[in-house]
């Protein structure tokens, strides 16, 4: 919330509220900040360094400026806030940039779905999140801009619970993001992509869910659910594709139990459009303790023991997102395609895309019943 007139009753947001329509009640509440800086109508070039912030559950850390740019803290400790370590209520976070800092929780010892502390939040453009800890939070950053880049943070949210909940280590909440994630270390948290800030959430034109690269993190979770994914994506409407997504060299582990996979769609408001994927990047990860490892290009070698016309490939939900499977590369014999009498041919078969009940699957189609050893490669975008 930018401002609050009490005069005419009326409340300013910095963001658009999702399904708003018809009369229903909300609370507001306005927190206490060691650091208050919104009285000021613009703030530049601010840089906090060396500081050490004892909220010790009373108050909270720092509000910055309605407005300005390049906001920097480094170097610095808030300590045990009691909801907000850094609150940006309009665009004075525009360019912010946070590093080396430390956000030390109050609520250690609860469950993750009992918090209620967050260490940063922010409106604005080109936010810069490098070499930061954060322990314990609900949630650690919550980021309503594009042009981020995060890297080097180490941020844990578990607890002491078997199969325990989890939530958000980093929630985007703008479709094109335009942001990067390297180098990171995610501990029992994930990453959330929603729109929820959108008004009007169904997809009519744009570029939807696009332009994230997540890049040589290290994932780890502990006494989690199988159900339990480090990517989740929460569409808030309607034909929301995604494009222009890169998932790459990172490593994903699970102790003290296995989880399914390591990426989700929230299906509980929408789902996306499956058909409507573009240019999308999942490679050189490593996984472990992952039952499904999910590739894009998925390679896979294909043997038809005995002879068909038809060969039925299947990605065994391996695309991600259990996506469809919209195009295919490199077809190639691995071994003779031999006749049921062990003659060798040569035609060259084609494919059919979206293949099965759930489009997920290829089918190979030869002019004749043969069998043999394929390798291939499928694709779930287009």
């Amino acid at each position: 919330m930018t401002s609050v007139d009490i005069n005419t009753s009326e409340a300013t947001l910095s963001e658009a509220l999702y399904d708003a329509e018809g009369t229903q009640d909300f609370t507001f509440t306005r927190f206490k900040y060691m650091l208050d800086f919104s009285g000021f109508d613009q703030l530049q070039k601010f840089m906090l360094q060396n500081v050490n912030l004892k909220c010790n559950s009373i108050a909270n850390g720092i509000m910055l400026a309605r407005a300005g740019d390049t906001f920097h803290i480094a170097d610095c400790v808030i300590t045990k806030p009691r909801y907000r370590g850094l609150t940006s209520t309009g665009w004075g976070c525009q360019g912010m940039l946070i590093d080396r800092c430390h956000f030390i929780t109050a609520e250690s010892l609860l469950a993750a779905q009992d918090r209620v502390s967050i260490a940063l939040n922010a409106n604005a453009n080109d936010i810069k999140l490098r070499d930061n800890r954060a322990s314990r939070f609900r949630h650690f950053a919550i980021l309503s801009g594009s042009n981020n880049i995060i890297s080097g943070n180490h941020f844990y949210q578990g607890d002491e619970r078997s199969n325990g909940i989890r939530l958000a280590g980093i929630a985007l909440t703008q479709t094109n993001t335009t942001s990067t994630i390297t180098g990171n270390y995610v501990d029992d948290c994930f990453i959330e992509w929603t729109n929820e800030h959108d008004a009007k959430p169904d997809y009519t034109t744009g570029f939807g869910f696009s332009a994230l690269t997540i890049s040589d993190n290290i994932f780890l979770c502990s006494n989690v659910a199988p159900s339990f994914s480090f990517l989740v994506l929460k569409p808030y409407g309607q034909r929301h594709g995604l494009s222009d997504l890169s998932v790459n060299g990172n490593n994903f582990r699970a102790i003290n139990g296995s989880i399914d996979r390591i990426e989700a769609v929230d299906t509980s408001l929408s789902d996306l459009d499956r058909e409507r994927f573009f240019q999308i990047q999942f490679h050189g990860n490593n996984f472990n303790n992952i039952t499904t490892q999910s590739a894009n290009p998925l390679r896979l070698t294909h043997h038809q023991n005995s002879a068909a016309t038809l060969w039925t490939i299947d990605t065994a939900q391996r695309l991600p997102f259990q996506a469809q499977c919209l195009d295919a590369d490199t077809l190639i014999a691995k071994s003779p395609i031999l006749t049921p009498s062990g003659a060798r041919r040569h035609a060259l078969p084609y494919i059919e895309l979206q293949y099965g009940s759930d489009k997920d699957q290829a089918a190979i189609v030869w002019p004749e019943a043969v069998k043999g050893k394929l390798g291939l490669q499928l694709c779930c975008d287009r």
